[in-house]
């Protein structure tokens, strides 16, 4: 008979798995909770507008392309990229810089805001290149089970060329000293969950994904990621049951996953919903890895305050992606991640895919998701408190850009912390997991297999390597391959 995977959640990290798993010829059932796919990946419409609800970005393009090729497909038989110039455009509160795709024009950007970061964006990339390749290669494909997976690794030499004990603050300001380009530099690392003075320096291979690989974008919505990742796994066999929330995972024999309707019995189940939820709401207490101590203790990454908004009419003045740095950086991350309270003059960002994508909005008009990042956690997530913002976010835009929101603004909806929690169960709400701290990095995250339920395994943003999508995809793949070689040995 063929090994049977039960597998909890849709969303990028949990198709990844249970296409691997399926493709070497196990039987595999996705359980999600809600009525479509993707996790954060899902999209909503209305009168015409189609909005992504999470992710917007596309970077690591080689990532998605090696999860493909995996199963002998391509990208674009699924969706169709394209690259997108300017990669973005920063406000700051005296002007507008455009992020060129060409790396001449950047260098040139650089160089015209300070002399010589031209030359030092060149050897900041360079060395960025090396922690890509050995991060993103190497590093984040291991399970993260032992400190030993790091002792051959091209590790010990790569060790010092990472920088683990560096901060980015610092390891930054060895290049650059223009207030404006260390915005540029260190606004990838804002959702890593730290500020960057307590980022490893290690992530600068998020500035080689943003200024060297580039930022795309599947026409039709990053849902479409989603919808051809679903595809694949269908091909694969994988079977799907939506509106089947969890409510008990215990062992009697084989692995049990009971929800509201059914028993799924299996042998081996993995949890691609939140991973706390899943120790502290689903196992039995006997069964239990984490205390609520060592919960309370794990750095998370941010929340945020999100608007879908329709207008109707073209925005002029805004790009696709577009992050307002029109007020202090560093008193906004203080209030995310050091005194966690609502910011009172936060940074922001607007993605307008319609300036790509005629068909997210009917003719004329725009759609705008608008994302404000904010503490985990945060109490008072009412409809006022939210909606305090919104004048001052409109307020703004109108201000850097020239045009005019207000009165033409048909759709307007907002989603936040409570929504985190009660459409994925996330633990404080959080939007992007845990943070990419240096201790909470790779066999110090929270274990992929249990420590009691040995056929019990964990994929997602809370395990390894860490949230974001092309992470996310590589966890799935990472798990797959661990329950393959348990099946196998």
């Amino acid at each position: 008979m063929k090994p049977t995977t039960t597998i909890i959640g849709s969303g990028f990290s949990s198709l990844a798995a249970a296409t691997t798993l399926a493709a070497s010829g196990v039987e595999v059932t996705i359980l999600e909770k809600n009525s479509s796919a993707g996790g954060r990946a899902r999209k909503f419409e209305h009168n015409g507008f189609t909005f992504d609800m999470g992710p917007s970005w596309y970077w690591m393009p080689d990532v998605f392309d090696k999860y493909f090729e995996r199963f002998n497909k391509k990208t674009s038989d699924y969706y169709d990229l394209v690259r997108l110039d300017p990669s973005y455009s920063v406000f700051f509160k005296d002007e507008r810089m455009d992020i060129p795709a060409s790396f001449t024009s950047l260098a040139e950007l650089f160089e015209s805001k300070e002399k010589g970061a031209g030359k030092q964006l060149e050897r900041f990339l360079k060395d960025a290149s090396i922690k890509y390749s050995a991060g993103i290669d190497d590093l984040v494909y291991k399970p993260g089970l032992s400190i030993f997976e790091f002792a051959q690794w091209k590790v010990i030499k790569g060790l010092a060329e990472l920088d683990l004990l560096t901060n980015f603050h610092d390891f930054a300001r060895k290049y650059f000293t223009n207030p404006k380009l260390l915005s540029i530099i260190e606004f990838p690392v804002l959702f890593l969950g730290a500020m960057p003075k307590d980022t490893p320096a290690l992530y600068s291979l998020m500035n080689y994904a943003d200024l060297k690989l580039g930022t795309w974008y599947p026409m039709g919505g990053m849902h479409k990621i989603i919808e051809g990742m679903v595809d694949l796994a269908k091909e694969q066999g994988v079977k799907f049951e939506y509106d089947q929330p969890v409510e008990h995972i215990f062992e009697n024999g084989s692995m049990n996953v009971r929800t509201a309707l059914d028993n799924f019995k299996s042998d081996f189940v993995v949890g691609g919903a939140d991973y706390h939820h899943i120790e502290t709401e689903l196992l039995d207490k006997k069964d239990r890895q984490y205390s609520d101590k060592y919960w309370d203790k794990r750095t998370m990454a941010p929340s945020c305050l999100i608007y879908y908004v329709g207008v109707d009419k073209r925005v002029d003045g805004l790009k696709h992606h577009n992050l307002f740095f029109d007020t202090p950086f560093d008193a906004h991350a203080k209030e995310i991640y050091k005194t966690e309270v609502w910011p009172e003059n936060p940074l922001f960002y607007v993605c307008c895919p319609s300036k790509t994508d005629p068909s997210v909005a009917p003719e004329g008009k725009e759609n705008l998701f608008i994302l404000i990042p904010i503490a985990p956690g945060l109490d008072d997530d009412s409809e006022e408190k939210r909606a305090s913002y919104f004048p001052q976010i409109i307020e703004r835009i109108e201000k850097q850009t020239g045009a005019t929101l207000n009165g033409h603004i048909e759709y307007q909806k907002s989603y936040s912390v409570s929504e985190f929690k009660s459409d994925y169960n996330s633990f404080k709400g959080n939007a992007y997991g845990l943070a990419n701290t240096l201790r909470q990095t790779a066999f110090l995250k929270p274990r992929i297999q249990h420590k009691k339920l040995k056929n019990l395994y964990y994929t997602g943003q809370l395990t390894t390597p860490g949230p974001g999508m092309p992470p996310s995809l590589i966890s799935g793949q990472v798990v797959a391959d661990q329950i393959l070689k348990k099946i196998n040995s």
